[in-house]
């Protein structure tokens, strides 16, 4: 037997040493495959899902990085109660907002002077009056915003330009801050509305025509923003009764489905609490630092928004936002979420973006046209199939050979010098595909978190984890999942099919509820606050969505 089989098997040194290595090349692909970011034990259950629900209803959603006892996070540190907490005494190093380079300090001086200019010539009560804020995102929006509401004077902001003559009839401001070019459009409205008789007060940032100047009535006061700041800098400072986090200090007004324009009352605690939860869509090993720049395609007149900006001034981040998030514009024009607006942040001098809040449309053409350049490698085949098989695994990196050899050059040539320092896409505001998800990860090679946010949540309501690399495209469903709640977000569905879900295993879907120190209060258009009944107890608040919850507590939104 021996015999028979060395005159069939044959070998030599060659033989023997290609064995060897083809040996190794096996070993070493099973035991040195990169390992998943994540466990996928963590990946399996998103989200704390409670024992019993009510007839009709799903259970209730909470995350699993909410805090200690279930408490949720109110705050970013323990030393932030109130809006003006989020600036760090204690840090002073300079960072750029749009274009304007300021440290801590200096900005906390310049909201203090604009804050006593504005109760000295705006004539200002504590606690009494309010202010219409007609600003694109700027650095005043944020002096302001600041001022204001360390005087406990209620703020009013405008999710969209066509709502600007409702709220003047339905809460006329005791002033109005703008921009010099807007001046003329609200004198009309002010002279249609027949209210040029009484006395209004507008601060314009920036400097007004001289014919504009010239049609102002006697009963207008116009104020320049450098006259107010240059006031409160040669007085003496006034200061304020501390308020209080359960203060509200901006009433953020924006039409909803229906139509029907309604408003979300903001607390200090809202917003510290959106801060929070903002910081916790990056996990620890990719979290803010002072070396980050953040850009946001959210005005800053949103909730979201603001909660955006906020998180980047008590990170002391540089930070600017796009220019689809400008909501004034002259001659009508109209910015279209696309790669063009979403390189829009190079009009400012700001350093290279690290962390961008884009809306679905950015992803969805920016994707693409990097994809496009890529496809122009002849190793273009080879490196999609490295980095699909990478991320089917769970691992993704942009340090790889093929990151080098293909798709580098891809995104330099369609972002430019940004493209080396971003390091993670957060995406809300819409519907982000399903079919994009994967591409995008191998386009950009960097985390990509989907968010569900809400005009009346200072925060994203559902976030997915930053590290999750799952394709969980489901049959018929052409959103992507928005994962579970955000860590201070509790959510439910109502409406559930109990057949359904009891009898036949389905996954719930429903009406999404959510509720937690994120979530406002509806201000109605009546001239007093008064809070608009949700007609649901407990706080639960109403979406208008329908979402279904996964097997893994992950949540997809089946309209939007």
């Amino acid at each position: 037997m021996a015999s028979l089989l060395s005159d069939y098997l044959v070998t030599d040194d060659t033989t023997i040493l290609l064995g060897l290595i083809a040996a190794t090349v096996f070993l070493l692909n099973n035991l040195y495959k990169p390992q998943p970011l994540v466990h996928p034990i963590l990946l399996g259950r998103q989200s704390d899902v409670a024992r019993v629900r009510h007839a009709g209803e799903s259970a209730v959603y909470r995350n699993y990085g909410t805090g200690l006892m279930g408490r949720f996070p109110l705050r970013p540190g323990k030393d932030v109660h109130i809006l003006a907490d989020l600036i760090k005494p204690d840090s002073d190093a300079s960072r750029t907002l749009w274009s304007t380079k300021i440290s801590n300090p200096t900005l906390q001086d310049r909201v203090a002077a604009f804050g006593t200019g504005l109760l000295r010539l705006g004539g200002l009560e504590v606690g009494e009056s309010n202010v219409l804020l007609l600003l694109n995102d700027c650095i005043e929006f944020i002096i302001a915003d600041l001022a204001l509401a360390s005087h406990s004077i209620p703020s009013f902001t405008l999710s969209a330009s066509n709502l600007l003559a409702s709220v003047l009839d339905s809460h006329p401001p005791s002033a109005i801050i703008t921009h010099a070019s807007m001046l003329p459009q609200i004198l009309e409205l002010i002279y249609d509305s027949g209210e040029g008789g009484r006395n209004h007060t507008i601060i314009v940032v920036g400097e007004p025509s001289p014919q504009t100047m010239a049609s102002v009535a006697s009963k207008v006061n116009v104020l320049r923003w450098s006259d107010v700041e240059r006031e409160g800098v040669r007085v003496e400072k006034i200061i304020s009764p501390i308020p209080k986090p359960s203060d509200v200090f901006t009433v953020s007004f924006f039409s909803s489905e229906s139509g029907h324009i309604q408003g979300a009352q903001l607390t200090h605690e809202n917003i510290t609490a959106g801060v929070a939860a903002v910081r916790a869509l990056l996990p620890l090993s990719h979290a803010f630092s002072q070396l980050d720049t953040v850009v946001s395609a959210h005005t800053l007149s949103s909730a979201y928004g603001r909660a955006i900006a906020y998180t980047a001034i008590y990170e002391g981040t540089s930070f600017a936002t796009l220019e689809s998030s400008k909501l004034f514009h002259e001659n009508e024009y109209t910015p279209q979420a696309n790669v063009t607006d979403a390189l829009s942040f190079k009009a400012y001098t700001i350093p290279s973006p690290t962390v961008a809040f884009f809306k679905p449309d950015h992803v969805h053409t920016l994707v693409p046209e990097i994809l496009k350049e890529a496809r122009k490698s002849l190793l273009f085949p080879f490196g999609w199939r490295h980095k699909l098989a990478s991320i089917s695994e769970g691992f993704m990196t942009r340090e790889s050979l093929w990151d080098r050899l293909v798709f580098d050059a891809a995104r330099s040539k369609v972002v430019g010098n940004g493209a080396a320092s971003l390091r993670a896409v957060i995406i809300s505001g819409g519907t982000f595909a399903a079919d994009t998800v994967t591409r995008a990860r191998i386009a950009l090679s960097i985390p990509i978190v989907n968010c569900y946010s809400h005009a009346l949540v200072a925060g994203p309501v559902l976030a997915s984890h930053a590290l999750d690399l799952q394709d969980l495209a489901v049959d018929g469903i052409a959103n992507a999942h928005t994962g579970p709640p955000s860590v201070n977000v509790e959510a439910k569905l109502v409406g559930v099919d109990d057949e359904q879900v009891e009898n036949q295993g389905a996954d719930p879907v429903g009406i999404l509820m959510v509720r937690g120190p994120t979530v406002g209060r509806l201000e109605s258009m009546e001239r007093s606050y008064v809070s608009i009944p949700s007609g649901e107890d407990e706080g639960w608040v109403g979406t208008g969505l329908r979402a279904t919850a996964q097997t893994n507590g992950a949540f997809r939104l089946l309209q939007q």
